[in-house]
């Protein structure tokens, strides 16, 4: 061997050497041995901690939650108390009263394994710690048993500490009282919703009997609702809300199935019984019972529990501004049940009608108006939304335009000022759908402005411009602004309207343009105090005020256009009034089953809607003959209610002015033009308004009206036509200025109205 293997060899074994010297280093502290006895010394100190905690922790000797209930207290914006709620009706049976296939019912519902567990369920419990300790709120898991004891010994608080508690407990009690005991506890300590604890409460509640009259269907339902009281009351849900109740009561009665509790044929029997609507608690009538429900409600989204917000304790302090309130009531009473006589008119007793005003500064409801109130109407008619909202969502159509710089067919930017065809039943050109919808009274219009169109309500023009935007970008902006994604189908009828939406949601969407295009959303309590043992806890709320979504100028230049419409348009004869600055737009849907108005001044939008519907079912049927008239148009009873309760609320003042960043639409006075010469030119100005404006005051075609000089108006004359661009050929039409004659720079526009479908 040489002296380079020689070295070689030395270097090879001081580098083995090293790395056992390296490994028996390590192995010294982690042997499989020493990792073994570790991990069997934490679980002997946790056998060892929980035997402890098992000794510590005893059954306390009483329930402690009627000690805690107190009322709940609602007050206006000022303060002053609005109403007291939180009543409890609490009635304990036996067993022996609640039919054998009822019990079975809540076993199947919450617990299956309920008579074999021990009253734990250790690994639905570990995941609620888990998931407690990562701030995720409350969790599923727990048996019967650790809801019996959550419910009569311990709190409803979600900490580690309250859980632990809730395990010892369980176990202890589960040895101690047996499932018969137990199981009559949960049910008697439950909360069903409507200030219920208790079965008995809720069969009389529910159903109007007492338990041991419950058949096996109404059990199923009762214990469905314990997973969410108040969201699967059947007077108070949602349409999803109801179909989860339903889905919930379906797989309680499939369970028992399983369970051999019900043979197949008897579950096949069984039908979905539909619960009586609640009596109203004292005091909860009129308004008040909408307002009080609807602050649940929110409280709720927002996550307050449920069960620990009916046990008590709350202030909740609501925008509500108490004379702004009454007025609005007022003004419902003034102009129009006063002028219902459901005895000589069956129609009379159809009408319906919710409004909600907001304050686009705050966000804030300052009134609401939901129907008669609790017992006569359940629904809330101001946050519904099962009606078409009609022509109120066209302004929507032109500012998704503005803000995505459509164009028209001809590639002319869409605003205000372009010019469309207006004729009746006229097809969408660039549609993946035929659609050639008609106009009001099928109406027939020439090449008229997208403001006077706005004006007249003229389906054809925003048929075409739905299509010219898109859709997809039309849906993305009514949601950007408040409305229901899920009821708007994208499809060309979408433009007139005809998806569902409530006077709430329109009433955010109207604020959020008053807002100079600043997102609100329409909330109805500002405050929320909780006081336990003496300790008040505010309520985190959200701030009803957002983002911007939309630009200012676009929102600017739609409160401009919608001037024209009050000025000149469907609203002129009931909203027009010099004492305020007011704006706004009419609709009426498809049958005539609702009618709209949605307005605001510069501090205060307030959306009215009216609607349809049968006593009996609750049916969508047509307005029609309501009041001893004709149509019901926008511009009638929902526009003078408006009209009433704004002129009330601003006590003659005249108000404030709108702080408008808009070059264009009525509410801006006109550029001086220069005057025409004798060769017309067709060629839009660099802004995309035209060099010259017609002096329109269009009318449908075959029935002119007279100007004030007597001359007929309508289509433009030979002599007029210099000032109309003429037509290129191409789908959409070419722009002009808009600008009009008449006052105040105010487009002239033919008489409207409202009817048919966007109207």
């Amino acid at each position: 061997m040489g002296r380079a293997e020689a070295r070689r060899a030395q270097q090879g074994s001081a580098r083995r050497a090293e790395q056992k010297a390296e490994k028996s280093g390590i192995r010294r502290f982690f042997t499989w041995k020493k990792l073994l006895g570790a991990f069997l010394g934490v679980c002997l100190l946790g056998i060892l901690g929980f035997i402890g905690l098992y000794l510590y922790v005893d059954v306390p000797n009483d329930g402690n939650r009627d000690a805690q209930l107190q009322s709940n207290v609602y007050k206006y914006a000022d303060g002053k108390v609005l109403a007291r709620a939180g009543q409890v009706n609490r009635e304990n049976v036996p067993l022996s009263r609640i039919p054998k296939a009822v019990q079975h019912t809540f076993v199947a519902a919450e617990n299956k394994t309920f008579y074999q567990d021990s009253g734990v369920d250790l690994k639905g419990t570990l995941r609620g710690i888990f998931n407690t300790l990562r701030g995720q709120g409350k969790q599923g898991g727990s048996t019967i048993t650790q809801q019996y004891v959550k419910n009569y010994y311990l709190s409803q608080e979600q900490t580690v500490s309250r859980k632990l508690q809730e395990i010892v407990i369980s176990l202890k009690v589960d040895n101690k009282l047996g499932k018969d005991k137990i199981l009559a506890g949960y049910i008697n300590t439950s909360y069903y919703g409507r200030g219920a604890y208790g079965i008995q409460a809720a069969a009389q509640a529910y159903y109007r009997k007492d338990v041991d009259k419950l058949t096996v269907s109404e059990g199923a339902y009762l214990a469905s609702l314990l997973q969410a009281p108040n969201q699967y009351d059947w007077t108070l849900a949602t349409a999803d809300g109801k179909k989860r109740a339903q889905e919930r009561w379906a797989y309680t009665l499939n369970n028992m199935v399983e369970m051999h509790w019900l043979s197949p044929q008897e579950r096949a029997k069984q039908k979905f019984e539909i619960p009586k609507a609640p009596k109203p608690l004292p005091g909860m009538n009129g308004q008040t019972s909408y307002l009080v429900t609807e602050a649940k409600k929110e409280l709720f989204a927002q996550g307050v529990d449920e069960k620990s917000f009916d046990a008590g304790g709350w202030t909740i302090t609501l925008g509500i501004e108490k004379d702004k309130q009454k007025a609005l009531e007022k003004a419902v009473k003034r102009k129009l049940t006063d002028d219902l006589d459901p005895k000589r008119r069956k129609v009379d007793g159809d009408a319906q009608l919710g409004a909600t005003s907001v304050d686009p500064k705050t966000g804030h409801i300052v009134a609401m108006y939901g129907g008669a109130g609790y017992p006569q109407h359940y629904t809330n008619n101001a946050t519904r939304s099962d009606y078409q909202p009609a022509s109120t969502f066209k302004p929507l159509i032109l500012a998704s335009a503005m803000e995505n710089k459509a164009v028209t067919q001809g590639g002319l930017p869409i605003n205000p000022n372009t010019i469309y065809d207006g004729h009746n039943r006229r097809p969408v050109v660039g549609g993946s759908i035929p659609f050639a919808p008609p106009n009001e009274d099928e109406h027939d219009y020439d090449k008229i402005t997208v403001q006077t169109a706005t004006n007249n309500s003229v389906n054809a023009v925003f048929a075409q411009m739905g299509a010219d935007v898109g859709l997809d970008k039309v849906k993305d902006t009514a949601v950007k602004l408040g409305l229901d994604g899920s009821k708007i189908d994208v499809k060309p009828a979408m433009t007139l309207g005809t998806m569902g939406a409530s006077p709430l949601q329109m009433a955010g969407a109207y604020a959020t343009l008053d807002n100079h295009g600043k997102k609100v959303t329409p909330t109805l309590v500002t405050k929320a105090v909780h006081s336990v043992n003496g300790v008040d806890a505010e309520q985190p709320l959200k701030d009803p005020i957002g983002d911007q979504v939309l630009s200012r100028t676009t929102a600017d230049t739609l409160t401009s256009v919608l001037a024209g419409v009050v000025n000149d348009g469907t609203a002129s004869q009931s909203v027009k009034n010099t004492a305020y600055h007011a704006v706004g737009k009419t609709g009426t849907s498809d049958d005539n089953k609702s009618a709209w108005f949605v307005g605001y001044t510069p501090k205060l939008v307030t959306s009215v809607g009216m609607f349809g519907e049968s006593p009996k079912g609750g049916a969508q049927v047509t307005l029609k003959g309501t009041g001893g008239g004709g149509r019901v148009n926008g511009g009638g009873y929902p526009a003078q209610v408006w009209a009433d309760y704004n002129e009330s609320v601003l006590n003659g003042s005249t108000g404030a002015d709108f702080d408008l960043e808009a070059e264009l639409g009525a509410g801006v006075p006109p550029t001086p033009t220069p005057t025409p010469s004798a060769t017309p030119s067709s060629t839009p100005s660099p802004s995309g308004s035209p060099s010259s404006s017609p002096s329109e005051k269009p009318t449908p075609s075959g029935r002119p009206s007279q100007s004030e000089s007597g001359t007929p108006t309508g289509r433009p004359t030979p002599s007029q036509s210099s000032s109309v661009p003429p037509d290129t050929g191409q789908d959409g039409g070419t722009e002009s200025s808009g600008t009009t004659s008449g006052t105040g720079g105010r487009p002239n526009s033919g008489k409207g109205g409202d009817n048919l479908p966007g109207f």
